[in-house]
């Protein structure tokens, strides 16, 4: 494991250590486990971006894409415990 010297101002540091306290762990493992936390986020985010622009470059490549009423009706009547078909993919060029 590596060494990592962070400079905190004052009060984050003070506040980091009174939710250290409160969690009943010390401020360094907080500390660790919100570097942790943010870290995932930051890699969840930019997955999903990825997925996101992949999409985007589908839709454009194919020109067909998905009915936002159909999709939302579907996803409503699938909550609802109903089995209904898939909305289909149309071309949405003129």
């Amino acid at each position: 494991m590596s060494t990592t010297s962070l400079k905190l101002p004052e009060e984050t540091k003070q506040r980091a250590v009174a939710a250290a306290q409160k969690q009943g762990v010390s401020p360094h493992a907080f500390m660790v486990n919100a570097i942790e936390q943010a870290a995932e986020a930051a890699e969840r985010r930019a997955k999903f971006v990825g997925e996101a622009l992949a999409a985007r470059d589908a839709i454009l490549a194919t020109g067909k894409g998905y009915d936002a009423d159909e999709v939302h009706a579907y996803l409503k009547a699938r909550v609802a415990g109903k089995k209904v078909a898939k909305p289909k993919a149309r071309s949405w060029r003129g």
